[in-house]
């Protein structure tokens, strides 16, 4: 039997992929064009601190608004209403909590990277190890997501039903990104990410004023409609659901409501400790451009998720969930098969290439971050002891992103056909475990010392990838990434209820039971820097 997918996309992949390899096309010449000022290791890893406030601020938007954002939460949002509406919440809250806490105070004291500012004042070698190594685990699970969006998205548009055929698709996406980041740097990633913030925002801003335009520009059609349409589902359990109440997706057990808490408390925290948002923040020149940057991205990014509101319920509405569950994309393809049916081919093929476009950006900015991290902080900094040129830590920068896009590659395709939003809520709870306590208390206790810190994020780190690898996203279900094995023995999908508090107690043992002593001269200039931003304009890679 043909599927919906199958039929949107008869006669048009060369128009999908002709309209999507012009983006790849005119972005890769500014990407080639940006190279061209890469000269020094501040060129490649943060663009020279070159970019203004608004630019920035659009950069960040684009790095933030990712394939879950905009195939994952509509999709939820399509399928279990209020309840996928929960990842727009709270993905929404943990910009402004990362904001409020630590991105100004980050920007002032760091230099490239997170551990820059987590080593300022502690041991310099082991601290940097392990933020590196909490770095390059975060961007792994986050570009495993948008790995698998790249899969879902594609076979979507060209009826790839084979894992095989999204495999070599996966693939393809993998060695786009890697070409990205070993030709443009910091520089050229921001300019993706720019255009693609552009073009996302603008089309999610189209199709939301096309279903309003389709119900009249009646928030509450829309909504009636929505649950009108779903409670005609031939599935007994889709049917039942109320689309406008809590509960469609984490309600009816006690497991369920505590999976809720637990994904809250991931989103919510998570934001503040991901590496990839943070590291935009030092790529402007001083403060004041760094909350000119903030306000922004709130703008833009808050615009966004109430678009997502309206297009999560329109494609419920208008394509239902059963067309969408039974469509090559699964969950994923709910933005998509709206398109089609508000604009037929041309819209698809454009909704389709800002979708491809904010993967690529995504995992452009990803890979650049954690292959910054190894240079910096384990190539240059641990190995090398300090004693290294710009030129050797750009070097083994490129090679590690070649290594981090094979890895990426690789968990793609077996996380393929999960869905995006509820994979990155996995890396936002490995972000929240492992760095963000470390992160203040770095900032905000003078007593916290090396072995806190090493405590906290070692801590946080195997016990959220423990947990997640026991729980029920791994294995027991048919949904899981492993679904013929079952030793789902956490019941939880979500491990931050357990691993941020776990993280936070560590931090605070470890810093007790050492006998550390307190730089106090540091710790003095620590504060003044994060606060004022005195020094920061002048902080060099050495």
């Amino acid at each position: 039997m043909r599927t919906l997918a199958a039929d949107t996309t008869v006669g048009n992949p060369i128009a999908n992929i002709a309209i999507f390899a012009v983006f790849v096309a005119i972005t890769m010449v500014v990407v080639i064009r940006a190279s061209r000022n890469n000269k020094s290791a501040s060129d490649f890893f943060t663009g020279g601190r070159a970019f203004s406030g608004p630019q920035n601020g659009i950069a960040i938007a684009g790095d933030y608004l990712s394939a879950a954002s905009f195939l994952g939460i509509a999709g939820a949002i399509a399928v279990y209403g209020y309840d996928g509406f929960l990842y727009s919440i709270g993905f929404l809250v943990a910009w402004l909590v990362a904001l409020l806490l630590v991105a100004e105070l980050l920007r002032n004291t760091g230099k490239f990277t997170m551990a820059d500012v987590l080593s300022f004042r502690l041991k310099q070698r082991p601290v940097r190890m392990a933020a590196a190594l909490t770095t390059l685990t975060v961007s792994l699970f986050y570009l495993l997501a948008q790995m698998a969006g790249a899969g879902g998205l594609v076979a979507l548009l060209l009826d790839i039903s084979s894992k095989a055929g999204q495999s070599v698709v996966i693939a393809v996406v993998g060695v786009l990104m890697i070409v990205y980041v070993l030709v443009g740097g910091m520089k050229g990633t921001t300019w993706v990410q720019i255009i693609k913030a552009c073009l996302l925002i603008a089309g999610a801003a189209v199709m939301t004023v096309l279903v309003f335009a389709k119900f009249g520009f009646n928030l509450s059609e829309i909504l009636g409609s929505a649950q009108e349409t779903v409670s005609k589902s031939s599935s007994e359990s889709v049917a039942a659901r109320d689309m406008l109440a809590p509960g469609a997706q984490y309600g009816g057990s006690e497991t369920s409501k505590l999976n809720f808490l637990s994904l809250g408390l991931a989103l919510v925290l998570g934001t503040a400790g991901l590496p990839h948002v943070l590291m935009r923040f030092y790529t402007v020149p001083t403060a004041k451009e760094a909350r000119r940057s903030v306000v922004w991205a709130i703008a833009l990014i808050g615009a966004f998720y109430l678009f997502t509101l309206v297009l999560g319920y329109g494609a419920a509405a208008i394509v239902g969930p059963d067309k969408i569950l039974a469509s090559a994309g699964g969950q994923n393809s709910a933005a998509p098969l709206l398109a089609f049916e508000l604009g037929g081919v041309v819209l698809l093929g454009i909704i389709s290439a800002v979708a491809f476009a904010t993967i690529l950006a995504v995992v452009a900015g990803l890979t650049i971050t954690a292959s910054a991290s190894f240079a910096h902080d384990v190539y240059a900094s641990v190995i090398k002891r300090g004693d290294v040129d710009e030129a050797k830590q750009v070097r083994v920068s490129r090679i590690t992103a070649v290594v981090i896009g094979i890895m990426a590659i690789g968990l793609g395709i077996l996380a393929n056909g999960q869905n995006i939003a509820f994979l990155v809520a996995l890396a936002f709870a490995v972000a929240a475990a492992a760095n963000l306590p470390t992160i203040l208390y770095s900032l905000f206790w003078k007593r916290f010392n090396t072995t806190g810190a090493l405590f906290s994020m070692y801590g946080g780190l195997i016990s959220t990838i423990v947990l997640i690898v026991f729980s029920p996203a791994v294995s027991g279900s048919k949904t899981a990434m492993i679904p013929g094995s079952d030793f789902a023995y956490f019941p939880l999908s979500n491990p931050g209820i357990v691993s941020i508090p776990l993280a936070f107690i560590l931090g605070i043992v470890g810093t007790l039971v050492a006998k550390d002593h307190d730089n106090t001269a540091k710790n003095a200039e620590m504060e003044v820097r994060s606060l004022t931003g005195v020094g920061a304009e002048k902080a060099v890679v050495h």
